[in-house]
C-alpha cells in the first residue's frame, strides 16, 4: 500500500504561489528554451491507499513565459499551443505509486486537445506545517513527452541540417498542496 506520510485523506489544494510548471525544449541541436506557466491551478484527492489518489491540475496557456516575449507570443500561436482554441492543458491524476517517497504519478495529459497516458518520476517531499498554521505538502515530478503526439508540430529547418525545435520535451514540476480545511 502506497502512504503519503502526514497527509490526511481529504482534497488538498494546490497552492500556485509555491508552485512551479517548467518545460526545456532543445533549440536549434545546440541549446535549451526553457520556460514556466504562471498560471496552475488543481488538487489532489488524497485516500487512505495513496495509490488510489486522484486528482488534476490545470494550467493555463497564455501565461507562458520564456523570458522572451517575441517567443512567448509565437509559443502561443496556433503554431504551437494554439492558446486561442486550447486554453489550458490539464493533468489528470489517476493513481501514485511511490516507495520511500519515490516512484510514478500515473494519468492523463490533454495538450491542444489531444489525451495521451503520461508517467510522471515523481518524489514526496514529505509534510509541514508553516508559520502561519497552514499544513503543506511538497511534490516534486518529470517527465518527457513528444510534442509532435500533441499536435504541436511547427518546425522550420535549419541551413546547417536538423530542425529548430526538438519533439522531446522535457516537463518539471515543484508543487505545493496545502490540506483540506478541516486539518489545518
Amino acid at each position: 500500500m502506497t502512504t503519503l506520510e502526514g497527509m490526511t485523506p481529504g482534497t488538498w489544494t494546490l497552492d500556485p504561489a509555491h508552485t512551479e510548471v517548467a518545460f526545456s525544449v532543445r533549440h536549434a541541436g545546440i541549446s535549451k528554451v526553457r520556460g514556466v506557466f504562471s498560471d496552475v491551478s488543481g488538487e489532489l484527492n488524497v485516500t487512505k491507499d495513496a495509490s488510489q489518489s486522484n486528482g488534476q491540475v490545470a494550467v493555463g496557456m497564455n501565461s507562458v513565459d520564456t523570458k522572451n516575449e517575441t517567443r512567448d507570443n509565437h509559443v502561443r500561436s496556433a503554431e504551437f499551443f494554439d492558446v486561442e482554441n486550447h486554453p489550458q492543458m490539464t493533468y489528470k491524476i489517476t493513481g501514485l505509486e511511490l516507495n520511500d517517497g519515490e516512484g510514478t504519478v500515473t494519468g492523463e495529459l490533454t495538450l491542444r486537445g489531444v489525451t495521451k497516458p503520461v508517467k510522471l518520476d515523481a518524489e514526496f517531499n514529505g509534510v509541514a506545517v508553516d508559520a502561519f498554521g497552514t499544513t503543506r505538502a511538497g511534490f516534486t515530478a518529470s517527465t518527457s513527452i513528444s510534442r509532435k503526439e500533441f499536435n504541436v508540430t511547427w518546425n522550420a529547418a535549419l541551413e546547417a541540417g536538423g530542425v529548430m525545435v526538438s519533439d522531446k520535451v522535457r516537463i518539471d514540476l515543484d508543487v505545493e498542496f496545502t490540506a483540506p480545511e478541516s486539518t489545518n
